[in-house]
């Protein structure tokens, strides 16, 4: 065993005469450890295959942790009162700050101990993971939470008090008659939990750029080349199952009540229940913080690596390249300036960004797509969007990083591929635009936009929230816009609106009039049809897009010298977050806004569109998406003309 000094004679025993040995010396570099905690018990785990399957299982919790905060927003949301404007404001916060520390960070982190500077990487996202439960150990549960436990409210479960708030809410989306019971939209909370989560995002964004850009370019530098694809697409895949993770782990911490010592009086199906949100932080901290040390253990060249690069240096394979240069702001900028004078790196850079931008609202909206066009629910949206994003696009990753392993394809089939993935992705864009629903502009919508109709105009229903129903065939957008007056609660636990003034003059077929009652919920439409087309589409997109991670991600590395792989990519990630990240949610939010209908207000002005002109945003956004997925094809048309000489594996 090493004692931590490094061995003169080390390079000539790994060589041997030409042949490596079973086991290599160690030297520091290619011991695991840290300080005194070393050992042969340790070094067994000094593999390729230890590190690909720890780096994905990090991964995949560092992604859980996000797709956690997304599970609890609305239960941020209702206890610290925050708008959701404000909440898209902080959920940007990690993606600035590595728009400005990305490059720096992998440029002199890439020139030390990466899997230990991985390792303080994540231990900022677990600081980011306290600093978001940290709310809660200031601020209690809340005063609104407390009294409606037995504890600080009385000894016995009020169902008499939920059932009464359950038939407040309900009445709110009736026709008032008088504006005592009509109430607006305020969202005033609390500004400095709300300084806490953007902190925490901003912090969590340093650990997010240390994980992405030394994890994979340590992996590539110590993977023989013909085993990369494998071994990445295999890192991928474990990545990939964290957002299922998160969402199941807030779904359950939420069904425990925000303070579990004391016993609530209401249930989980009252409005005002609110969930044990904190307690999954603690969870993915104390599970990232043991994961983030045992990465941090790995050696600074794995030993088999170590033995390969001897072996090189034998053959004389390294003898052009030039000694090292120590970290500087003189050699950073050096190295900025070969990868912008880099033309395939440029052009993969920009390729993704486009590819990035033409993908990011069905990224973010695809569940609101779906209800919109096709009319699902809000859960079976987001079921449908996971389940098959998650199978298809892990599919796609398994079998291209084994399919490219098995034939070692040369750089320009790769990027090839990339072309025709992305005229895939354009057509199959293009076929989002022409797969919709009838839509037919609800009953509701004209009621409101003219005043002089007589049935609803002293319903007072500006403040009403879109809650359509279907009356006779005809939707409107509120129960108060079809001029209901009161509600029945059924036997099976469903419920009708009656006395509906708008609906009090319709007339069947034959003449005879029609109940003035509304169901909850738009009148269905038969659109199965289509919607399984469109289903059928997503799968390909997202199987196609999947397989083209590999190729993309080893042009990427080969086509830059071996120490400016970690700036590389911290340099792609920082034009990502510049250009794409940070912009595409405003941008396309912005379009899909200019085809609303209607929409609601609030007690400071106008709120969230209630209705959208569904022809209209199927044309508008899935052309734009389109063009901006061609223009990155054409700069992937760029990478196959440069890349003619690249070289990816050793074999070549």
């Amino acid at each position: 065993m090493s004692d931590g000094r490094y061995d003169a004679g080390a390079d000539e025993k790994m060589l041997g005469g030409g042949k490596a040995p079973a086991v290599p010396p160690l030297t520091e570099e290619t011991t695991c450890g840290v300080g005194c905690i070393r050992g042969q018990f340790l070094q067994r785990f000094a593999n390729k295959k230890a590190y690909v399957f720890l780096y994905g299982l990090l991964g995949c919790i560092f992604s859980a942790a996000y797709s956690y905060f997304n599970g609890i927003i609305t239960t941020l949301e209702k206890r610290y009162r925050i708008p959701s404007k404000t909440m898209g404001i902080i959920t940007v916060g990690n993606d600035i700050s590595t728009l400005f520390v990305s490059v720096v960070l992998s440029y002199y982190a890439g020139k030390g101990h990466r899997p230990r500077w991985i390792a303080v990487g994540i231990y900022t996202v677990v600081l980011f993971c306290l600093m978001n439960a940290l709310p809660h150990l200031l601020y209690g549960p809340g005063n609104d939470a407390l009294s409606l436990t037995k504890e600080y409210g009385g000894s016995y479960l009020d169902m008499n008090t939920t059932l009464d708030v359950l038939d407040r809410h309900n009445r709110q989306m009736l026709c008032q008659t008088s504006e005592v019971g009509v109430k607006c939209d305020s969202n005033e909370g609390n500004f400095a939990p709300q300084a806490l989560f953007f902190l925490a995002q901003l912090i969590s964004g340093i650990g997010g750029s240390l994980y992405y850009t030394l994890g994979v370019s340590y992996m590539d530098d110590n993977i023989k080349r013909s085993k990369t694809p494998a071994l990445v697409s295999f890192s991928y895949f474990i990545r990939m199952l964290g957002p299922a993770i998160g969402y199941a782990l807030a779904s359950l911490c939420l069904k425990f009540y925000i303070s579990p010592t004391l016993t609530p009086k209401i249930t989980n199906q009252d409005p005002r229940w609110l969930g044990a949100w904190w307690a999954g932080w603690l969870l993915l901290a104390a599970i990232m913080f043991v994961f983030a040390s045992l990465l941090g253990l790995f050696p600074k060249t794995l030993p088999r690596a170590a033995v390969r690069k001897a072996q090189e240096r034998s053959k004389g394979q390294e003898q052009k390249r030039e000694a090292e240069m120590p970290a500087s702001l003189s050699d950073m900028i050096k190295t900025f300036k070969r990868l912008i004078s880099n033309p395939t790196l440029m052009c993969n850079n920009f390729a993704a960004i486009f590819y990035f931008l033409g993908y990011m609202p069905y990224w973010i909206f695809m569940p609101k797509y779906i209800e919109i066009m096709y009319k699902q629910s809000a859960s079976s949206a987001s079921l449908i969007t996971g389940t098959v994003g998650l199978v298809f696009s892990a599919c796609g990753i398994l079998i291209s990083g084994l399919v490219i392993t098995k034939f070692k394809p040369r750089a320009r089939p790769l990027a090839l591929w990339n072309v025709i993935v992305g005229a895939i992705s354009v057509v199959g864009l293009i076929s989002y635009a022409f797969l919709g629903c009838p839509t037919k502009e609800p009953k509701g919508v004209i009621l409101q936009l003219n005043s002089n109709q007589p049935c609803n105009e002293e319903c007072h229903c500006d403040y009403v929230k879109y809650s359509p129903v279907c009356a006779n065939g005809e939707s409107f957008i509120s129960p108060c816009h079809a001029g209901c007056r009161n509600y029945q609660l059924l036997s099976n636990g469903s419920k009708i609106f009656t006395d509906c003034s708008c609906v009090q003059n319709m007339t069947s077929e034959t003449g005879a009039p029609l109940p003035a009652i509304a169901t909850p919920g738009p009148c269905p439409i038969d659109c199965t049809t289509k919607f399984y087309i469109f289903l059928a589409v997503v799968c390909l997109l997202k199987f196609s897009g999947a397989t083209g991670r590999a190729s993309n991600f080893l042009v990427s590395v080969r086509c830059v010298d071996e120490d400016d792989k970690p700036v590389a990519i911290g340099f792609g990630m920082m034009l990502m977050s510049m250009f794409a990240f940070i912009p595409s949610p405003i941008f396309f939010g912005y379009i899909i806004d200019t085809t609303c209908l209607v929409w609601g207000k609030t007690c400071s002005g106008t709120g969230n569109c209630w209705l959208y002109n569904g022809e209209a945003l199927r044309y508008i956004l899935n052309f734009t998406a389109a063009g901006l997925v061609i223009v990155g094809t054409l700069f992937d048309l760029g990478v196959w003309f440069y890349v003619k000489d690249l070289k990816i594996f050793d074999e070549e």
